[in-house]
């Protein structure tokens, strides 16, 4: 039985969701929600910060300030609690109202970015907040999860030896790219592995992170309006770009077998059941990363009139809709009472 003391101690690391039921195509799912912080980002917020106590860059009076779409917020969130820091986040508009809340209600500061920046965008505007206020206050710590080493190193250490402990025979892993720190960490270690791996980065269209045209992108989490620094491409295979629209489906189609991912997970698994339609993958062992959950997007990709006024009626069909994204009749609602 696992008993802890600080937050940060605990993830479920062995937790695998097979797909084949659902898809029809082999893919194992390694679920990475199921922690204090409810996602992967845990690892690299803990390695980055821990990294920086050893080195004495954080000191009683520090208080940690970082850009993030959400998760990693609530990771910094989780840790800066525990280890009694300040933490000021800084999110832009797109950040999840649930997301934001569970950061304040861990006693976070938040900060949001409302105007894209005219070349970098949400990203370029939070970044350029964020130096500006350390050059006002050295008491301000930027981890700088883009760039700092700790963020695929976490990934290194910990969520490819854990794959590659449950499929010694692994041929292919799909892993979604944002900070490109899982990408890189997990690349790096099964290019060292005693068998090739073809390492599959999944992104969003409108993203810039391998180049493209940038566009709208309204889910948090995976892509990019700026080249991530940590990104080397001569680790990975392959890429693969996935719709929103899409991901919305794949979103819905999971949360209807009982399975409440988050807009990352319905990315990344898109794109991996794209690549494998695509491919004679009848014997092939393959592995995609989920980063996140689904219950920080309930006000969002979960739910109608958010869905309609982004996407528009034609999204989703009716009988893909789940919940309360599902509208209902009055003469429904009167049989159901």
């Amino acid at each position: 039985m696992p008993v802890i003391s600080v937050p940060q101690a605990f993830n479920e690391d062995e937790l695998y969701v097979d797909l084949r039921p659902i898809f029809g195509r082999p893919l194992f799912l390694k679920c990475e929600g199921f922690n204090f912080a409810g996602s992967i980002k845990l690892k690299a917020a803990t390695e980055m910060v821990e990294a920086a106590d050893r080195d004495g860059v954080l000191t009683p009076g520090s208080v940690l300030v970082e850009s993030s779409s959400g998760n990693l917020g609530v990771a910094l969130s989780v840790i800066a609690a525990s280890k009694g820091y300040r933490f000021l986040c800084v999110t832009d508009s797109r950040c999840n109202l649930s997301t934001r809340m569970l950061m304040e209600a861990l006693g976070s500061q938040v900060h949001i970015i409302d105007e894209p920046d005219a070349a970098g965008g949400f990203l370029g505007a939070r970044i350029d907040y964020v130096r500006a206020l350390c050059a006002t206050d050295e008491r301000y710590v930027w981890l700088n999860q883009y760039s700092n080493p700790g963020n695929w190193k976490a990934h290194y250490r910990t969520t490819a030896p854990a794959i590659a402990s449950q499929f010694p025979h692994l041929d292919v892993l799909f892993v979604g790219a944002g900070t490109t720190g899982t990408l890189m960490g997990c690349a790096r270690y099964f290019r060292e592995w005693h068998r090739p791996v073809r390492v599959v980065a999944v992104d969003s269209v409108g993203s810039v992170a391998f180049g493209g045209t940038p566009g709208r992108r309204m889910i948090p989490g995976l892509g990019t309006s700026m080249r991530p620094p940590l990104l080397d491409e001569s680790f990975v295979d392959e890429v693969v770009r996935v719709e929103e629209a899409d991901t919305i489906r794949t979103c819905h189609r999971l949360a209807r077998r009982g399975f409440l991912f988050g807009g990352s997970t319905g990315t990344v698994v898109c794109g991996a059941m794209g690549w494998l339609a695509r491919h004679d993958a009848r014997d092939v062992t393959a592995v995609a990363v989920a980063p996140d959950l689904g219950e920080r997007y309930l006000d969002t990709i979960y739910r109608h009139n958010w869905l309609q006024g982004l996407y528009g009626e034609d999204v989703l069909g009716r009988d893909e809709l789940t919940g309360a994204s599902r509208p209902l009749a009055d003469a429904q609602v009167r049989g159901l009472t």
